[in-house]
């Protein structure tokens, strides 16, 4: 297998490690934009987290001459019609906690058994010669009326996993890193790469 540079569609340090950890086995270097010198953020303007993590990619993959991979991901309630959805990281201005406890607010009243929610994650990986692959991740649970834990970030102190019996953010971050939205998108990626990295 040789070995590949990808840029990864993002200013996050947060998510470089974590998607360090998913890819890990692979002979992939992955770069942040700001590393190459690209500061200016891609403006996510899609109707669609595929649409949304293609833009990503297809920019950063233009400007860095490298192949870009980018993800888009958000938490979909049963009980709001699917929202935050496309718009979890906007839902509310503010910071984690703001949003999650909006999100509370919202379903104050909403028995457990109507919580049911999945967090959804689509990845796309963009090469410069054009070609472009995607996957998709799921991870389903129920919103638990308080938060718990300390782990994670966003939504995760709120979203209750049944079979792992406790909230995102009380997982360590090796079973996170197997069973979440993302490690799973990551999955199915981690054998194109494979593909791609043995032409």
């Amino acid at each position: 297998m040789k070995a590949l540079t990808l840029v990864l569609a993002t200013h996050n340090r947060g998510k470089r490690r974590e998607w360090q950890a998913l890819l890990e086995g692979l002979p992939i270097t992955l770069l942040l934009p700001d590393e190459l010198g690209l500061s200016d953020p891609v403006e996510e303007t899609g109707h669609t987290y595929l649409e949304n993590a293609l833009l990503k990619a297809r920019t950063i993959a233009a400007a860095a001459g490298l192949p870009a991979l980018a993800d888009d991901s958000g938490l979909e309630v049963d009980a709001l019609e699917g929202a935050p959805g496309l718009h979890s990281a906007r839902y509310v201005l503010g910071s984690d906690e703001i949003r999650y406890r909006a999100l509370l607010r919202a379903l104050e009243g909403v028995p457990a058994e109507a919580r049911s929610a999945r967090f959804r994650c689509i990845a796309a990986l963009v090469l410069p010669d054009g070609r472009e692959f995607h996957t998709e991740g799921v991870c389903e649970g129920v919103i638990q009326s308080a938060p718990a834990g300390e782990g994670g970030f966003g939504y995760d102190p709120v979203f209750f996993i049944p079979e792992q019996g406790c909230a995102m953010a009380e997982l360590s971050f090796e079973v996170k890193n197997r069973i979440s939205h993302r490690a799973r998108a990551a999955q199915a990626l981690r054998e194109i790469l494979e593909h791609i990295s043995s032409l």
